[in-house]
């Protein structure tokens, strides 16, 4: 049985941790807000560059003239995944699901014969996939976003996928990021990136009109491809965001909600065992005084 001294011990050390998980979940609280209206505000734009992406690419026929962007190498060999994870811990499973994923992804391609490089967006998606795939790791971004997402940010990332891309280091992208559906859902989603391919939410919804394009299309998709690879990337780390404030703000509700339950407990043994010494001791030195 622990001593009453133990106890006491025990009892603040969780008080401590508790003010410390009610302190974080309030900060999450009050930059979820933001982040939630900042990913939220994002979504209409990306996803209209997207359905107009679409509607360009139908008129445009495969040809020396087209973007590579958005024809692509025309193989299939060499897949690169870009996960977006946070630099911090403590947002439960955040980031675990986002690299069980990429495990998952990833030996799916190698026993298809494939070539897989990694792309961690964030220090802790890096951290949790070093283990076993550290040798596919071509690159890497941390500490994105500390002071809020930029679209510099975003930029600067797809600049650095186009670059490798025209320099022949994969065939394929991928793009793998938490979008944020709320405080406690948060959806791990896959995107093709390289080649261009539209989002199946947004498939049904291609427009069906005709337009006559000046200059060609050609000549716009050239320009608007890297332009809109940008967009989505600064809106996968927008949602990623929002989702990792949610995740941790759920996390640390919970762990504060432990911890009450914890001292709670605790609490309880302590009057217990304080109580048994106090009989104890009535009861030695009663015996006492009857044996005198």
């Amino acid at each position: 049985m622990p001593s009453l001294k133990d106890l006491r011990l025990r009892i603040s050390s969780v008080k401590s941790t508790k003010k410390i998980t009610s302190a974080m979940k309030m900060v999450s609280a009050a930059k979820l807000r933001r982040a939630q209206e900042a990913a939220e505000a994002a979504r209409p734009y990306a996803e209209r560059m997207n359905r107009m992406m679409q509607n360009l690419a139908a008129g445009v026929e495969p040809s020396a003239e087209a973007p590579r962007l958005m024809t692509g190498t025309g193989k299939d060999q060499v897949h690169l995944i870009v996960l977006f994870t946070s630099d911090r811990g403590l947002c439960g499973a955040f980031n675990a699901s986002v690299a069980r994923s990429v495990r998952a992804k990833a030996r799916e391609l190698i026993a298809q014969g494939k070539t897989v490089k990694i792309f961690p967006v964030g220090r802790k998606g890096r951290d949790l996939l070093r283990s076993e795939f550290g040798g596919m790791i071509v690159d890497q971004r941390t500490n994105l976003g500390r002071k809020g997402v930029s679209f510099v940010e975003g930029d600067e990332v797809a600049q650095t996928l186009v670059s490798m891309f025209e320099k022949g280091e994969f065939d394929v992208c991928w793009a793998v990021f938490n979008r944020f559906q709320s405080a406690m859902t948060q959806i791990v989603t896959w995107q093709q990136v390289i080649p261009f391919s539209a989002p199946e939410a947004a498939e049904g919804a291609a427009e069906t009109r005709v337009y006559e394009y000046e200059p060609s299309q050609e000549k716009i998709l050239e320009a608007l491809v890297p332009r809109n690879l940008s967009v989505q990337v600064f809106r996968f780390l927008l949602e990623s965001q929002a989702s990792e404030h949610g995740a941790r703000m759920t996390a640390m509700d919970n762990a504060t909600r432990n911890a009450g339950d914890m001292i709670d407990n605790l609490t309880l043994t302590y009057n217990r065992t304080r109580q048994a010494f106090i009989t104890r001791e009535l009861i030695e030195i009663i015996s006492g005084a009857e044996a005198v």
